[in-house]
């Protein structure tokens, strides 16, 4: 059955779906999160996996608001057995996260062109970085502000970077992935999936709400606002 563009069993709900997901990366391995619904819902752990990649697309839904600066930074992460560079944007207000992009390069060339994709989505927002080489000309080209930030900030991305980190590291430290000349689209749907959670679902310490949810809301109500937009996309 088609719910809006998405690919769902028709034997599935979406709020089972969406419960499966905030399970997951609430920190349950695929094989927890298929014993846990196993008296709901018995589902296995590759359908949970399916999930994942269907629902891949949910950070288009959502808007992060207001976004008056951005910071950058970047991180290896290991898929398959290749090293792939992830490349991370955060508003530092709220603790948003704006953007990933993953490559397996790191250069000028690639710097320029994830900081186009945020120019793109949220104008020429001034970009803070930690001062590596490839950010100037980069930035410079696109005309944006750079600068390099301090140790707040810079202990900001560090946290930030470590907490996606540790997530991945869940499942062996890496993505599997078999394929030759993979195009990567599991692991951006599994970084997409993990941006709406961490966005709108997970209660950041410092702020005692989601970055982009600062209620008092419980998580399954959040879900089921999730699911309810799924239901009638955003206009």
């Amino acid at each position: 059955m088609a719910v809006n563009g998405f690919f769902v069993r028709e034997r599935t709900p979406v709020e089972v779906v969406l419960y499966g997901l905030y399970l997951y990366f609430s920190g349950l391995s695929l094989r927890g999160v298929s014993k846990a619904l196993e008296h709901i819902f018995p589902r296995s752990h590759s359908a949970v996996w399916l999930w994942i990649q269907r629902f891949g697309c949910l950070a288009s839904y959502f808007k992060v608001g207001r976004v008056d600066r951005i910071a950058v930074d970047e991180t290896w992460l290991k898929v398959g057995c290749d090293v792939m560079w992830l490349w991370l944007a955060v508003e530092p207000y709220r603790r948003k996260i704006l953007g990933f992009y993953l490559s397996r390069t790191r250069n000028i060339l690639v710097a320029e062109l994830f900081l186009a994709r945020l120019k793109k989505r949220y104008g020429a927002k001034p970009v803070y970085t930690d001062g590596a080489l490839w950010y100037p000309d980069a930035c410079r080209s696109l005309g944006l502000s750079h600068e390099v930030y301090g140790d707040e900030l810079r202990s900001l991305m560090e946290r930030l970077i470590q907490t996606v980190k540790d997530r991945t590291e869940c499942f062996d430290d890496y993505f599997p992935c078999r394929k030759e000349h993979c195009r990567l689209d599991h692991v951006k749907a599994w970084l997409n999936i993990y941006s709406v959670y961490y966005n709108l679902v997970r209660r950041h310490t410092t702020l005692g709400a989601p970055p982009c949810n600062p209620t008092t809301l419980p998580e399954f109500t959040t879900l089921q606002t999730i699911a309810n937009k799924i239901r009638k996309p955003l206009t």
